[in-house]
C-alpha cells in the first residue's frame, strides 16, 4: 500500500502545475479533510475547492516540488517547497505535508508551514 499512496501523492503534487482546480480536486475522496494547520480544517470537495481556487486563481505559476517523500501504509509524508508566481514575483514555501490515501484517492491532507512566510511573500507580491 505504501507504493501506491506515494504515487497518488505524487500525481497529486505534479497536477498542481497545471493550475487546474477540477483536476485537483479529482484526486480527493468526497468526504476528504483539507487542513491547512494554521487554519481551520474544510472538509467536502466544495469546501476544499474553495481553498484551492483562492491560493490558485491568483497564482501565474505554481508547482509542489517534493524534496522527500515517506510513507507507512496509506499515510503519506511530504517535505515541500510550494511555489508559485504571484504578481510576476516567485512566493516559496517550505510545508511539511501528511496525506492519507484510501482506495486510491486523498481522504485527509494537512499541511504544517509558516503562515507569516505565506503573508509575507504574498503581500510583498501584490
Amino acid at each position: 500500500m505504501s507504493e501506491e499512496a506515494m504515487e497518488v501523492v505524487r500525481r497529486f503534487c505534479e497536477a498542481f502545475s497545471g493550475g487546474d482546480v477540477d483536476q485537483v480536486l479529482s484526486f480527493f475522496t468526497e468526504d476528504a479533510v483539507y487542513h491547512n494547520m494554521p487554519m481551520t480544517p474544510v472538509m467536502g470537495k466544495a469546501a476544499i475547492r474553495a481553498v484551492l481556487e483562492a491560493f490558485m486563481r491568483p497564482a501565474e505559476e505554481m508547482e509542489f516540488r517534493i524534496l522527500h517523500m515517506a510513507a507507512n501504509g496509506p499515510i503519506v509524508f511530504t517535505e515541500r517547497v510550494d511555489r508559485f508566481i504571484m504578481g510576476g514575483k516567485e512566493v516559496l514555501l517550505p510545508v511539511a505535508g501528511v496525506m492519507e490515501v484510501k482506495e486510491g484517492k486523498i481522504a485527509a491532507w494537512r499541511d504544517y508551514f509558516d503562515l507569516a512566510t505565506w503573508v509575507k511573500q504574498t503581500r510583498e507580491s501584490g
